[in-house]
């Protein structure tokens, strides 16, 4: 286990990266369970402009973001953070690890949340070691689903595994801990194609991203 230093009094800050093409519900519910188990101060979401490791996203950064400003208006504590939208190239998470941890200082826990499904990616990111050095990483598992990291991730994390969410305040970065959520079968690739199809889609994400969808026609949701 991670060495750990003396009690913080910083609420941690919770870090919550994604294309959000549209945000919905299985990003939203994981976020705001960690948010409440880990005791995060608040919770930003990061939107992603260009993903190294996964498709472009389906349509443009300004109307994602503008989604997922509506969707997270619901939760508080929730905020938007635009930064990798407005950079050029590849969203690199460690670049944005490395600009908060300029912003915030030395001392304040960083909780970078990622799914199961990155986890198991993880050895493929840039620097992904360097992760560790300006921030704890948690991974959000669904129940009945916890793969185990890459041959190169799991010793490197085997190190830095903390007993339990306390001792996310007690150092500002470097630690490792997954945490159980409520599974959400729930999939944007899955709302992209209902909406293509003129299929509803309540339920699956919040109300105010819906009738935007709807009122404006998006994602090739026919207007009526």
């Amino acid at each position: 286990m991670t060495a750990i230093a003396p009690q913080h009094r910083l609420s941690p800050l919770g870090l919550f990266g994604g294309t959000f093409d549209p945000v919905h519900y299985g990003h939203l519910r994981p976020a705001l369970e960690a948010q409440q188990a880990l005791g995060l101060g608040s919770v930003r979401l990061l939107p992603c402009r260009l993903p190294p490791h996964r498709d472009r996203p389906a349509r443009d950064a300004a109307l994602r973001l503008d989604l997922l400003r509506l969707g997270a208006r619901e939760v508080p504590g929730f905020r938007v953070d635009d930064r990798e939208l407005r950079r050029s190239g590849p969203s690199y998470t460690v670049d944005t690890l490395r600009e908060l941890r300029l912003e915030q200082g030395a001392e304040r826990p960083l909780v970078l949340l990622m799914g199961a499904d990155s986890m198991r990616g993880l050895g493929r990111w840039y620097r992904w070691r360097e992760l560790f050095d300006y921030a704890h990483v948690v991974v959000l598992d669904r129940p009945g689903y916890v793969p185990e990291p890459a041959a190169e991730v799991a010793p490197f994390v085997a190190e830095r595994y903390l007993s339990g969410p306390a001792d996310l305040r007690r150092a500002p970065a470097g630690g490792f801990f997954r945490l159980p959520v409520t599974p959400l079968a729930v999939s944007a690739t899955r709302i992209r194609r209902l909406l293509a199809q003129g299929r509803s889609v309540r339920f699956l994400l919040p109300e105010a991203v819906r009738r935007h969808i709807h009122q404006q026609g998006l994602y090739g949701y026919p207007q009526v």
